[in-house]
């Protein structure tokens, strides 16, 4: 059974850069045809979704944040990793790494979700 965990700070000024970690463990993200995207839930608002980085290691981002983001991952530590710079107090989310067989900006399309972690963007 695939696992997903996140992990980072939860709290970060504005301005600074996000850094966020997914542990997977239970299969590999390099296995073929996989995806594994970052999606965040802003507090009273729906999920977005943010980017995704493929078995192959090609990346996605969403138009809106492709400026800010970057997925990157460590095929050997079975890791994935989101960075987000200039942050804003709108950025205040909870944040999940999913996966999943579609390369997709579809939440539901997803198999499996980490337990997400909550990141608040204050001074």
């Amino acid at each position: 059974q695939v696992q997903l965990q996140e992990s980072g700070p939860g709290l970060v000024k504005p301005s600074q850069t996000l850094s966020l970690t997914c542990t997977v463990s239970g299969g590999s993200i390099t296995t073929t045809y996989y995806a594994w995207s970052w999606i965040r839930q802003p507090p009273g608002k729906g999920l977005e979704w943010m980017g995704v980085i493929a078995y192959d290691g090609s990346t996605y981002y969403s138009p809106s944040l492709k400026s800010r983001t970057s997925i990157s991952r460590d095929p050997a530590k079975n890791m994935m990793y989101l960075q987000m710079n200039s942050l804003k107090p709108e950025d205040t989310a909870v944040y999940y790494c999913v996966g999943g067989l579609l390369c997709t900006a579809v939440a539901g399309a997803y198999n499996y979700w980490g337990q997400g972690t909550q990141v608040t963007v204050s001074s």
